[in-house]
């Protein structure tokens, strides 16, 4: 795909969602020591910010259905600019969670109002190549900003860490003035109508595949820093290379999905859950060695990022009259799945069945959407062009 300057901006702006959204996997060890609290509570700021995307993502875009795009998407990155900030200076674990919920309020509208404009700008043939484009800041996010985060909070602190991520928001505000034109809004979205779709059996079985397919991956990838550790027996090093594999595994996938999805939505699922089922299971005997564990991460990131196109997608097809709305909030059931995985890893580890029982945790949830995905294929969902939206 060409480079298409208005998916640039939301690529770069999507990047800092990334790395807000992912940097305490790698963190959160010395958050943990730091704010005095356990591995486990520790995680609940990753379910936190997950519970916090899933319940502004409707709020927001349905308040916001009058503001110019441009001016909505600088607004989000200023109010994420903004909790990162907070998170950088909490003098503690209650003013953190507070400064998480904050920034979690902009992700669901920011991707939710992007793949709708992302879809809109390209043929028709492209379009999940164009979601594609646009989640990949997100995936590359993980190529790059999370090691990076990981290693800055390591080397200066994890505070240091989240101020450079409210650097990355400036930067993304700035994108975004520059390569999405002012358009002044036409014709506000109907309320009534986004509603309306939520209430739709193929939107309903979309949205819960993807609560599952996502509850797969952080059942495990939220306590990726201490299953390397305290089972492959890793560096700091090491752990920050392999969060560096996984965001490359990431990007891969996220490719490989877009391009697959464009051809067939389901029979793109089918395949995908039933690798990142076995892949899941293989990584509770893999994590014991470095290389195992290493090729093991990387096609688990593979198979992880390849389901969000064709999930994005299937929520946009179902939903293609009215498709705001449910495209925001299949970005907050993605951030459910992420806070019901972590809770689920969490449990595990809580009740003292070890870091293995995790692995094996996440590929029975990754089990649960495949068999899902298997019950409703075949599905007759719509492809109309999504609803033009004002940029």
């Amino acid at each position: 795909m060409k480079i298409n300057p208005p998916i640039l901006a939301l690529a770069i702006g999507a990047f800092g969602i990334g790395v807000t959204e992912f940097a305490p996997m790698g963190l959160l060890p010395i958050m943990a020591t730091d704010l005095g609290v356990s591995i486990p509570v520790a995680g609940l700021l990753v379910s936190a910010y997950a519970l916090g995307v899933l319940l502004c993502a409707p709020l927001m875009t349905l308040t916001t259905t009058r503001v110019p795009r441009r001016t909505l998407l600088i607004a989000l990155m200023g109010i994420f600019t903004l909790g990162n900030l907070l998170s950088a200076v909490a003098d503690g674990y209650a003013m953190l969670m507070a400064a998480r919920i904050i920034t979690s309020m902009t992700h669901g509208a920011f991707f939710g109002v992007g793949s709708i404009v992302a879809a809109s700008v390209v043929p028709d043939n492209k379009r999940a190549g164009a979601v594609a484009a646009m989640f990949m800041g997100l995936t590359i996010a993980n190529v790059a900003g999370v090691p990076a985060a990981s290693w800055v909070g390591e080397v200066a602190g994890w505070r240091t860490a989240f101020f450079g991520i409210s650097g990355l928001g400036v930067l993304a505000m700035a994108a975004l003035w520059f390569a999405v034109p002012y358009a002044r809004v036409t014709e506000a979205a109907d309320m009534r109508a986004e509603l309306r779709v939520l209430r739709r059996h193929q939107v309903l079985t979309a949205l819960a595949l993807t609560v599952i397919g996502s509850g797969a991956m952080f059942t495990v990838f939220t306590y990726i820093a201490p299953i390397l550790r305290e089972e492959t027996h890793a560096s700091v090093a090491f752990i920050t290379a392999m969060l560096m594999v996984y965001g490359i595994g990431l990007t891969v996938g996220n490719w490989l999905g877009g391009r697959y999805a464009d051809r067939s939505i389901d029979g793109t699922l089918l395949v995908v859950l039933s690798a990142l089922t076995a892949l899941l299971l293989l990584f509770a005997v893999t994590m014991h060695w470095p290389v195992p564990a290493a090729l093991s991460i990387f096609a688990w990131g593979v198979a992880t990022f390849a389901l969000v196109p064709p999930l994005q997608m299937r929520v946009m097809a179902a939903a293609s009259d009215a498709p705001n709305l449910a495209s925001a909030m299949n970005i907050g059931a993605f951030n459910l799945g992420n806070a019901l995985g972590a809770a689920i890893g969490g449990a595990v580890i809580s009740v003292g069945l070890g870091y293995v029982a995790v692995s094996i945790a996440g590929a029975m949830v990754a089990g649960s959407a495949l068999i899902l995905a298997f019950a409703t294929r075949g599905q007759s969902l719509p492809t109309a062009e999504p609803a033009a939206c004002a940029t």
